[in-house]
Parts: structure tokens; C-alpha cells; sequence
């Protein structure tokens, strides 16, 4: 049965490592990804909903292609009515911390996550570079949230094209990177209004570049080599192939670097739903790709 067969989850950072999830009925697994593991595979069939908070989709569903959510409209309605992050569940007894988070030039935001899930959500976010301003109860969290999004002019989301649009122009240094950062700490915790009940962190910027193996991806300094333009996967169909060696992986993306010299990204969050079965890793990738020049943003704001 269609059911049976073992699909894929997306990409995971629960445990701080990049790793394929998989699902079958209410079975799960995980498969780790490495640095220069060459990875290919064919999508078959249709993609089907990935259901909702680890229960399989009762329709069992058809999704489209491009749908990075891979959720059928109602298990995406229940996806979201208990989320914290849509500002659906208020209770939320556990304690949560407030960070800013910043993608390359230009691109700071802030948000919370819950305090036991650590660093995953910035993993998952693929934050550059990232600090922590402070911890406490849920709406403490939310309300700074705002006060610092209002006053610092930062938005609370960012959305994936923009990030992938800079990695290729990210400072070779470490403190270039942190300077955003740097700054807007400094006046974040300087701002009257912040909740009583939210304890302030002292500051620790955390540099993502090398778990993300970004500097592998794209050569350091102003004299960048490497491919003229990056593949982006838009979407997977039946039979189609992408192929490449694991060059870095940041948020959902992974960068695969081709036979031919190219660099294929591939988001993640569209394998969710797929039946996929090993394939040729020679060949350029025979599903949908948008051109995305290195380091031209026109068009993706």
C-alpha cells in the first residue's frame, strides 16, 4: 500500500546535525548527513501530506510540489492552532528565550523559542550568527518581542529566498559578521519597557558559518571563485533527479555541489511527502530549477 512506504520528513537539527527524517504510517527514522557524502535520489509517485505533530494525514492527501508547508489545508489548520510561534497557545507553561538572529547584510530579525530546544530553532532558521537577550515565561518573551521589533526597526520574519540570496556575499571575518548583531544588542538592552518578568542575558554572539560549513560553499574575501550561479530546486516531480556532493547545509537548504562545477540548492522542506529512491549522482538535476546569479538580490525583496 501507498501508506507503507517510507517517506521523507524533511531535514532536522534536533540534535544540533543536519539529518534526513523519514516516516512511514506512524514509524520514523532519521538518516545523518555529512560533509562530501554525495547524495541522489528520484522522487516517485505523488507527494503526499505530511500530516500533523507526528499523526499521519487521514486523507492521505496530494500536495503540490512547491509547497514548502507539505501539508494538506486541514492538517495545516491544526498544525497552526497549536502553535506557539502563530500566537495560538498562550498557556505555554515552559520558559522561553528572546534572540536576534541575523542571515547576512541587512538581514537581522528577532524571535523566541522554547529554552529546552536550545539552539535547533536557529539551526532550523539557518542564523548566521545569533545571541540571546533574555529568558522567561511565554508572553514575558512575546511582548519583548514586539517592543524590540517596534523600537529596533527589526522584523520578526524573514523569508528563505532573501536568506539564500546573501550567503554568497557573507563576510569572510567572524567580527564583520557579529557587527549587526553587536549593535543592536547594545541598544536592544538599553530600551525602557522590557517585562519585569523577563531576565536579561549577558552577551555571547554564537557564529554558525563552519556548522553550517558555509565556508566551504562559498570561498572567504572579495575575490569569491567558484560557480557563476546557483541552482535553486523549485520544485520535485515524478522521476526527476538532483544529485551533488553535500557541500553545506544551512536552515533547510543544502548545497550540492555538482559534476559540473555548479552549486545546486535544494530546499528541503520540499522533499516532505516524497517516495525517494536512490538515483545516478552524475547527472545535472531533471526537476524544476530557478537561476540565482551569485550575489544579485533583484527581485528576491
Amino acid at each position: 500500500m501507498d501508506g507503507e512506504r517510507w517517506r521523507c520528513g524533511g531535514l532536522s537539527w534536533g540534535r544540533g546535525v543536519p539529518e534526513l527524517r523519514w516516516v512511514r504510517g506512524t514509524g520514523t527514522r532519521t538518516s545523518r548527513l555529512a560533509h562530501a557524502q554525495e547524495i541522489a535520489f528520484r522522487a516517485a509517485g505523488v507527494r503526499r501530506c505530511a500530516g500533523v505533530r507526528g499523526q499521519v494525514c487521514p486523507l492521505g492527501a496530494v500536495v503540490p510540489g512547491r509547497s514548502t508547508g507539505g501539508q494538506c489545508p486541514e492538517c495545516a489548520r491544526l498544525d497552526r492552532a497549536h502553535s506557539v510561534a502563530a500566537d495560538t497557545v498562550a498557556g505555554d507553561p515552559r520558559p522561553f528565550r528572546v534572540y536576534l538572529a541575523w542571515f547576512g547584510p541587512g538581514l537581522v530579525k528577532v524571535g523566541i523559542t522554547a529554552e529546552e530546544r536550545g539552539t535547533a530553532r536557529l539551526l532550523e532558521q539557518g542564523a548566521v550568527v545569533f545571541c540571546w537577550l533574555g529568558r522567561g515565561p511565554l508572553m514575558a518573551a512575546r511582548r519583548t518581542e514586539e517592543l524590540l521589533r517596534a523600537a529596533l526597526g527589526v522584523p520578526d520574519r524573514i523569508s528563505y529566498a532573501r536568506k539564500r540570496a546573501v550567503r554568497p556575499v557573507l563576510p569572510a571575518a567572524a567580527e564583520e559578521r557579529a557587527a549587526e548583531v553587536v549593535g543592536l544588542y547594545a541598544r536592544a538592552v538599553e530600551l525602557p519597557g522590557w517585562p519585569e518578568a523577563l531576565e536579561r542575558a549577558a552577551f555571547e554572539v554564537v557564529d554558525h558559518v563552519r556548522v553550517f560549513g558555509l565556508d566551504r560553499a562559498v570561498p572567504p574575501g572579495p575575490a569569491r571563485g567558484g560557480p557563476s550561479a546557483l541552482r535553486v530546486v523549485r520544485e520535485l516531480v515524478d522521476g526527476g533527479c538532483v544529485a551533488g556532493r553535500l557541500v553545506a547545509a544551512a536552515g533547510p537548504d543544502l548545497h550540492l555541489g555538482g559534476q559540473d562545477g555548479r552549486m545546486t540548492v535544494l530546499d528541503t522542506r520540499l522533499l516532505s511527502g516524497w517516495e525517494l529512491v536512490a538515483a545516478d549522482p552524475r547527472p545535472a538535476p531533471t526537476v524544476p530549477v530557478d537561476e540565482l546569479p551569485t550575489g544579485v538580490q533583484d527581485g528576491l525583496f
